[in-house]
């Protein structure tokens, strides 16, 4: 895996070494720059990608605390898990504290059936662990989270949301929960593949009212003759306003229809080397898939 860090140097965004729709990154004194993309994740893959760079994190730090802001399972039609599925499963433990929210009564009695069914700890191996079960919505639970609850250590929120559920005030939040350290690493998925479809379909008072919440501003169509990188662009500057050092979108495929964009899974952090974790998780969680054309991505 090719990667390095340039010092004090200007970075030259018409030679990007990134494929054309993942946006390049803005000029940074401390730039990490990742090579580009052999294959795509598939939107199949996109829960083990959160869960193996998790699992490269922890090695680093030892510790951590988990947030998943929508935790509950969407589909039984999946084989390989969900997020928090995946995440609690990681042997040794090192995460010490999971906070797993929905608001869904459904999908809250599978994250209780899940926590139930956790093998013991092995007490040679395995960190002292919390997991908590949280039912609403939320972007009101997070307020509660970030005031009652521990966050001394390094602490990651899972934002995957199901379109334009995850209000940017919430974004906020977690954003600007700490005034010293490095902030809350987010993990932020971006339905780019319907987002057009359902700005159009949405007419009522109540649901353009959703759509602004969840942009946090009127200007949200603007968007609308956005392209799908644009789009991603839009928020990637988004999270650098709020103060982050190193933002990156990572695009989610769908492997059943030409290898379409459906997610951009934004990686908002403070921390030099999430990146290049980031990145080697996202080759570990690819599928075998030879002869992968970045060139199928563009324009889409």
């Amino acid at each position: 895996m090719s990667m390095k860090r340039k010092r004090k140097r200007a970075h030259d965004t018409s030679t990007s070494d990134l494929f054309s729709d993942l946006p390049a990154p803005p000029p940074q004194e401390d730039l990490v720059e990742l090579r580009a993309i052999r294959r795509p994740v598939w939107t199949e893959q996109k829960a083990k990608l959160i869960s193996r760079y998790l699992k490269l994190f922890t090695f680093v730090t030892r510790h951590g605390t988990y947030i998943d802001g929508f935790a509950g399972q969407q589909s039984d039609e999946t084989t390989e898990g969900w997020a928090a599925e995946l995440v609690l499963a990681q042997r040794p433990w090192r995460l010490r504290r999971y906070y797993l929210c929905d608001a869904g009564r459904e999908q809250v009695a599978g994250l209780e059936a899940l926590k139930a069914r956790q093998p013991a700890r092995d007490k040679t191996k395995d960190s002292k662990r919390e997991v908590e079960i949280l039912h609403g919505d939320f972007n009101k639970l997070v307020h509660k989270i970030l005031r009652d609850r521990k966050l001394d250590v390094a602490t990651f929120c899972l934002l995957d949301q199901r379109t334009f559920e995850c209000k940017w005030a919430t974004v906020e939040a977690l954003a600007r929960h700490r005034s010293t350290g490095n902030k809350i690493e987010l993990f932020y998925f971006l339905p780019i593949r319907w987002l057009n479809r359902a700005f159009v379909a949405t007419s009522t008072v109540d649901g353009l009212r959703d759509i602004e919440q969840w942009w946090g501003r009127r200007d949200w169509r603007d968007l609308i003759d956005m392209q799908a990188f644009e789009k991603a662009n839009a928020f990637q500057e988004r999270f650098l306003k709020l103060g982050y050092k190193h933002v990156w979108p990572f695009p989610i495929v769908d492997s059943e229809n030409g290898n379409r964009i459906m997610f951009y899974m934004i990686l908002a952090t403070d921390h030099p080397e999430a990146p290049k974790l980031m990145w080697r998780a996202y080759d570990q969680a690819q599928p075998d898939q030879p002869g992968w054309i970045q060139q199928e991505l563009a324009g889409l």
